[in-house]
């Protein structure tokens, strides 16, 4: 029964074409750029689904995300997002990044609006093996979690995250880690997963090499007549057209993932075992089961950063890695605003538990409300920066 709007302006290439690619700029569409402060960016890549739905465009927007590209716009925004566990939505007829992280999901305005949303995105899909256990661990009525009380007796883990170097940042987390014991919950603070910062080159391999098997059988299925028909093509396309395609940054990722040497490649499984043994086995698993846990919170992502076609986004402070190479869930809710820019926090668990999830953002979304509708202002309302005490 859903009203089909229309298509979003994303990030070209999903920012899987450059590590300087400007979040929001496609060569199609141009900049898209933040409704709470236009010279801002509105993170990526979903971007311009992210937009639509913050400005009031639309109730509702679909993201995919494969580290971040759900989750990041919608902080970035003001919104709330939903991460599913990679294979309770179906992939097929997606572009794909990587088959081992990719998801589609749910960007709305309200935990309410998401729950209904993924409920209808969720389930198996014989197009997609992926899926072929979401009928039976998923739900179709993720709205039966709405529970203002969800957070009541629960034990929650905080990574500071970005939080831990920003002053402003780390007096938005305190307050939204006192909104969640006065909701009912146990806090456990300053939970480390010491190594996770170590899977980052092991990420990258697993999605470069993913990358080119993934599109090269997408394009073979998929492209017309006159579109390229692999990613040689793609990048060959590229340099013919290089000023329209490419004035501010080059296509350096894809050309990484073209040099790569297929999924039998040992370097490559062995990234993918070390991604998981970092991220899940001895990082999240680990932390959840030691110190009982019902889900870890943490920081979305830095607020939006000034749109730089030069050096690209700032893609320092983003904890959408964790949830993104384990394949589990998150949902970011609206946490406050740091010099008028949107800020989220990311309630993050195991394996198709979007049900407690829901239950636990529902309830933080309830007793703090912070979300305000954007300004359109044209830049951002800096104040000076108080002296550290003793200058």
């Amino acid at each position: 029964g859903a009203v089909i709007l229309g298509k979003a302006n994303l990030s070209e290439w999903a920012n899987f074409r450059s590590a300087r690619s400007s979040s929001g700029w496609s060569s199609r569409g141009g900049q898209t750029r933040n409704p709470y402060a236009l010279d801002r960016t509105p993170g990526g890549s979903s971007s311009g689904s992210g937009v639509a739905v913050a400005a009031g465009y639309c109730a509702a927007a679909i993201g995919t995300e494969t580290d971040g590209s759900i989750v990041s716009p919608s902080a970035m925004n003001g919104i709330v997002g939903i991460k599913p566990t990679v294979g309770l939505v179906s992939r097929r007829g997606i572009i794909p990044i990587s088959h081992s992280q990719d998801t589609a999901g749910p960007m709305a305005r309200s935990v309410a609006d998401a729950a209904l949303v993924l409920g209808v995105l969720a389930g198996s899909d014989a197009g997609d093996p992926a899926t072929a256990e979401a009928d039976r661990r998923g739900s179709r009525d993720y709205t039966a979690s709405l529970d203002p009380g969800g957070l009541k007796g629960t034990r929650i883990g905080c990574l500071p995250g970005l939080a831990a170097s920003h002053a402003g940042a780390a007096a938005i987390l305190d307050d939204n880690l006192q909104a969640i014991r006065e909701a009912g919950a146990e806090v456990v603070e300053s939970i480390v997963l010491p190594e996770a910062e170590a899977v980052r080159p092991f990420e990258m391999q697993v999605m470069t090499t993913e990358f080119k098997a993934g599109l090269n059988a997408y394009l073979a299925e998929f492209a017309t007549d006159r579109a390229p028909k692999d990613l040689r093509a793609l990048i060959a396309f590229n340099e013919t057209r290089r000023e329209q395609v490419m004035p501010y940054f080059p296509q350096d990722l894809l050309e990484k993932a073209e040099a790569t040497a297929g999924l039998d490649d040992p370097i490559y499984r062995n990234a993918r075992r070390d991604c998981l043994r970092l991220i899940r086995e001895e990082g999240i698993d680990r932390a959840m089961v030691e110190q009982e846990l019902d889900a870890l919170v943490v920081p979305t992502t830095c607020a939006p950063w000034l749109i730089d076609w030069v050096n690209g986004d700032n893609r320092s402070g983003s904890s959408a890695y964790l949830a993104a190479v384990s394949g589990y869930p998150s949902i970011t809710v609206p946490a406050g605003y740091l010099f008028g820019l949107p800020v989220g926090l990311s309630f993050i668990a195991r394996a198709y538990e979007e049900p407690a999830l829901i239950r636990f953002a529902f309830a933080f979304e309830q007793a703090t409300r912070v979300r305000v509708p954007p300004p359109f202002a044209t830049t951002a309302s800096l104040q000076p920066c108080p002296s550290p005490p003793g200058d």
